[in-house]
């Protein structure tokens, strides 16, 4: 039920609020936003991360501008930690429907079971923090196939929260500030690079991370042999 309503709402949302968040529509609005954030700076924090938590609990398109928009207004900090905030809560929120909704009953059906199920279940189990950090530090997992995961396999709350709050730390860092100077990059008639998550400058040292969260596995794995 939490599941079938939270695809309900998801849905209309998407429908109603599709072309409001869009680039294009931030970029007709910016000035307007950066007048309503000059003038009401506290309203502007709040209503800036209760947008994001219900983009990222309802997975509608519009986080990468959500992000650009955290750093524009806000700059690179305060601007990452509203950005880090926002999609976290919202993370956690659709972790809770996915859990209540059917991840305990798919948890409990991968224990009693066997197999290649039930390996995979025991692998996750083991090896649960390296397993968490490792699908927010890669940039190819979609951020809310990582958020349904955890719940399918009975990740607890807590680790879910601190990994995903951690985790997702060098990606929207880079992200924020590419729209902390998104407003000179406009100003000059340009697009900002999403995609600069792929260069190398960046993607090696986020592959070093996640190389370093999976070393405990990799420990475990040759301890056994």
């Amino acid at each position: 039920m939490p599941l079938a309503l939270f695809a309900i709402i998801a849905v209309a949302l998407a429908v109603t609020f599709r072309d409001q968040l869009s680039f294009d529509s931030f970029k007709e609005h910016r000035e307007a936003l950066l007048a309503y954030r000059d003038s009401h700076y506290v309203a502007a924090v709040g209503l800036f991360v209760i947008a994001y938590v219900i983009i990222v609990t309802f997975s509608l398109p519009g986080a990468s501008v959500a992000t650009l928009t955290g750093g524009f207004l806000f700059g690179v900090f305060p601007g990452v930690l509203f950005n880090v905030a926002g999609a976290t809560i919202g993370a956690s929120c659709l972790f809770l429907a996915a859990r209540w909704g059917l991840g305990d009953w798919l948890a409990s059906k991968m224990d009693t079971g066997s197999g290649r199920i039930k390996q995979l279940k025991d692998g996750i189990d083991e090896n649960q923090w390296s397993m968490l950090f490792l699908i927010r530090l890669l940039p190819i997992v979609p951020f809310f196939v990582a958020n349904l995961l955890p719940a399918f396999v009975g990740v607890p709350l807590h680790r879910f929260v601190i990994s995903t709050g951690l985790g997702i730390i060098p990606g929207t860092f880079i992200f924020t500030s590419v729209g902390a100077g998104l407003g000179s990059v406009l100003e000059a008639g340009g697009t900002p690079d999403l995609g600069i998550i792929f260069e190398p400058q960046i993607l090696f040292p986020l592959l070093g991370l996640a190389a370093l969260s999976a070393l405990p596995m990799v420990y475990k794995r040759f301890k056994r042999t």
